[in-house]
């Protein structure tokens, strides 16, 4: 390439192809996820307590979210950051076996629930710039216009709202 004689180039493996996402990966792996646990729009679904099933989680949300209900792309990202983070706080620190996923929609709002059997209760710590972890409630905070947990007989549900305009 001229101009650029005796700069090392980024090579490519041979045989490979460069990864891009591509929409209709996206939905079709959505559409599996529906497929293999649910619709979280008609009732909870259950997913196993795993580091893989945020995975499942954010495209079940994503789905939702954007596809099935319309919103825009900002609501859908911070909607699926959120259910990450509600997730991971799951799987990381209830040590069940299982969670559960609701998503809710009415007029000018969207709300998302995680369940799990524990009653141990989230806790909103400082963050500072340097942390590396515990940051999860603090984004559920500043991105949701609001959050909370409902105690249940049996465990507990950690959920977010956030106001949506409606199409």
């Amino acid at each position: 390439m001229a101009g650029l004689e005796g700069t090392e180039q980024p090579r490519q493996r041979v045989g490979t192809a460069p990864v891009r996402w591509s929409p209709s990966v996206e939905d079709e792996l959505a559409l599996k996820a529906l497929d293999l646990f649910g619709d979280p729009t008609q009732g909870e679904v259950r997913l196993p307590s795993r580091p893989e099933s945020a995975v499942a989680a954010r495209r079940l949300t994503q789905s939702v979210v954007l596809r099935h209900w319309g919103l825009s792309t900002q609501v859908t990202e911070h909607a699926v950051l959120l259910v990450s983070e509600l997730v991971g706080n799951a799987v990381r620190h209830t040590g069940a076996r299982c969670f559960g996923l609701r998503m809710l929609r009415r007029r000018g709002w969207l709300r998302i629930e995680v369940r799990d059997p524990s009653r141990g209760l989230p806790c909103l710590l400082p963050v500072r710039e340097l942390d590396t972890s515990g940051r999860g409630l603090f984004l559920v905070d500043k991105l949701a216009d609001r959050w909370g947990v409902d105690l249940l007989a049996r465990g507990k549900t950690t959920w977010f709202e956030m106001r949506v305009v409606d199409r």
